[in-house]
């Protein structure tokens, strides 16, 4: 099985931007921590990350023509007014997964809603780093994570 993870802008900068809000864990320790879950459940994780509205779409729509089983996507301010990425998640008809680090409805109103929900499977947050893994366990059809 292969899973493309997509992370948008500011994810680069975990660890020092608002480390009260998003943890101590930088980047590379996101990159690791989903490395060795695809080494636990045995499937390829394919990592992007771009603080570029355009990447982040061209990288979808690449999914599609690689047969992609899967996408997770963090897609931080984007979720919040990306119309554009909402579009391309439901072009490519990809399984996907919304994953925020932090608890979003909890935040400041404008990140209350997420623009690009609707054509998600599922939205994990406010779990850190452990909301990837729900999202993978839901894309592989791990039972526990099945609704």
């Amino acid at each position: 099985m292969n899973i493309l993870v997509i992370n948008g802008p500011n994810l680069n900068l975990l660890g020092i931007r608002e480390p009260e809000v998003y943890g101590k864990h930088n980047y590379q320790d996101l990159v690791d921590y989903l490395l060795a879950l695809g080494e636990k459940y045995h499937i390829n994780i394919d990592i992007f990350q771009s603080n570029h509205e355009g990447e982040i779409i061209d990288k979808i729509h690449q999914a599609y023509f690689q047969a992609v089983d899967g996408i997770i996507v963090n897609p931080g301010a984007y979720a919040h007014y990306s119309y554009a990425l909402r579009d391309a998640i439901a072009a490519v008809g990809i399984k996907t997964v919304e994953v925020h680090l932090t608890a979003i409805t909890r935040r400041e109103p404008f990140r209350h809603y997420s623009v690009i929900s609707d054509v998600c499977t599922a939205i994990y947050y406010g779990m850190g780093f452990t909301g990837y893994e729900k999202a993978i366990k839901l894309l592989i059809g791990d039972k526990n994570e099945i609704s």
